[in-house]
Parts: structure tokens; sequence; C-alpha cells
């Protein structure tokens, strides 16, 4: 039964991320995806987690329609869009999903689905218009990034005690 959904899962994510693709060659730039993994990370994360954001911005760009899918992942206490090139460490802008309470257990299915209207930005682009983040994930400088925390000390010990993140993913 286990590897019967692994396999299932691995269909859903392949159909997924070809469809989204089909339709960025077409010419449709309002949807944007982050594929997540330690590897994203800085520093690199050894862990089997993996994720994928979905972004969908409305025609008239007023609002960005999303879901965040997560799977072998521990203790998810938050996740959030970074404003940030590849490799380097950046503010958060956005909240997806949190907090919630460290040591939360496994994770695997939707992690958070919503709306971004604009009045939640934070950090560099606090008070600014949602047309500001939109441009900052069509220029390629934001990411998605999860972060996990067992709630014991000390941090940064393995898989799902990652404060500062542990998947990551370049908005494209």
């Amino acid at each position: 039964m286990f590897y019967r959904a692994l396999i299932v899962r691995r269909a859903f994510f392949t159909i997924l991320l070809a469809a989204l693709c089909a339709s960025a060659q077409a010419g449709d730039n309002n949807n944007h995806i982050a594929i997540l993994s330690g590897d994203g990370e800085v520093p690199v994360r050894d862990t089997r987690a993996r994720g994928v954001a979905i972004f969908h911005i409305s025609p008239d760009a007023s609002s960005i329609k999303y879901i965040l899918i997560a799977s072998n992942i521990n203790n998810v206490t938050a996740a959030h869009i970074h404003v940030g090139q590849p490799g380097v460490n950046g503010p958060v802008v956005q909240f997806l999903a949190g907090d919630f309470p460290p040591g939360g257990g496994r994770t695997d299915g939707v992690l958070a689905k919503g709306t971004i209207d604009g009045t939640g930005l934070r950090g560099p682009l606090t008070g600014q218009p949602l047309s500001a983040l939109i441009t900052q994930i069509k220029a390629g400088n934001t990411y998605v990034n999860v972060h996990t925390n067992d709630g014991a000390a000390p941090i940064n010990t393995g898989p799902g005690d990652f404060p500062g993140g542990e998947i990551r993913g370049q908005i494209r």
C-alpha cells in the first residue's frame, strides 16, 4: 500500500510539472512554480523532504493564488516567500503557512493554500503594492522556504530540525 501511494504521488507531481511547463512554454507568464529540496538551502540540507509550490497571478494582477505541497518532512513551523537570488539567503516578504508549534510531526500533502492580496507583505516590501512582489517573482528574485523545528536543543541536528529552512526552491 505504501509503495502504491508513493507511485501515485510521483505520478501526480510529474503530471503537474508537465502541465505547468507546457503552459509556461505557451507564453502564459501568470503561472509560477518552485520545486523545493534541501539542495536549494543555504547551507545545503541533507533531507529526504521535498515540495512544490504553485502560484497563479490573476489576469488583473490583483491577487496570487497558491498551493504548497510537501512530503517526507517533519516538524514544519512555517513557510514563507523570501526575496533572494539562488544561493543567497534573503528576508521574508510573505507568509504562506504557520507559525506552527515545534515538534508537530510528519507532513505529507497540502501544507498550505490561499490567496495573496498584498496586505500581508513584510520586510523590504512592507507598505508596497502587490505589484512589487509580482515584479520580484517574474524577475526570478524570490524563493519559497519551509522551516522545521523539533523543539529540542540544540538546533540543526538533522531532518525535522532546521529552523532556518529545510527545503527551498526558487520561484520560476
